[in-house]
């Protein structure tokens, strides 16, 4: 596969991520900080399990093996 094609795959979540944020906004329905503030209230731990997943993509992808 391509390099590139992970590049417009990125860029395509970032734009359906907008489209989906402005129809919820037009159309005033539930937006994605709503669906997760509804979440976090049902499981409290979605906050920092989240934050882990993040904290161990940055630590694979941007961690220099032998300093």
């Amino acid at each position: 596969m391509k390099k590139w094609i992970w590049g417009v795959w990125i860029l395509l979540i970032i734009v359906s991520f907008g489209i989906m944020e402005g129809i919820a906004i037009y159309t005033h329905t539930v937006t994605l900080s709503q669906s997760i503030w509804s979440w976090s209230a049902i499981f409290p731990l979605l906050g920092p399990l989240v934050c882990f997943v993040f904290g161990g993509l940055v630590v694979h992808f941007w961690w220099r093996e032998g300093g």
